[in-house]
């Protein structure tokens, strides 16, 4: 009951703060417009980002595609840390959110994947 619980707080936190900040990469905010161009990936990396991410959140959501979810959601988090830590900076825009909402989501991903690690067998056949 509750690793249940657990587990689901951590697939609502890492699907909420993914999902939240698809708004401001699908409106081209001004601020996600900055980021992206900094990156040399506007726009094509802020729509791209912002499916691959709207992807990850809902396979987290779906129980039975979590660890898939949470993979996809690990990687693309791992990638966003790497670029605040290298081009970016831990404070982009005057504030460390964007950082700091990061490296929950890979915490939450990290810890997802560790309790579905007895399905990575099942995955590596492509038996979701």
């Amino acid at each position: 009951m509750i690793k249940t619980i657990f587990t689901w707080v951590l697939r609502i936190l890492a699907a909420l703060i993914l999902l939240q900040t698809l708004y401001f990469k699908f409106t081209a905010k001004p601020e996600s417009v900055e980021l992206f161009t900094i990156l040399g990936m506007e726009p094509w990396g802020r729509i791209g980002t912002g499916i691959a991410e709207l992807i990850a959140s809902i396979l987290i959501l779906i129980p039975r595609t979590t660890l898939l979810g949470a993979l996809m959601g690990l990687g693309l988090m791992a990638g966003a840390i790497f670029f605040h830590l290298t081009k970016l900076g831990v404070n982009f825009g005057g504030d460390a959110v964007l950082f700091i909402y990061a490296v929950i989501v890979f915490v939450c991903c990290l810890a997802l994947i560790i309790i579905n690690r007895r399905n990575i067998p099942k995955l590596l056949k492509l038996q979701i």
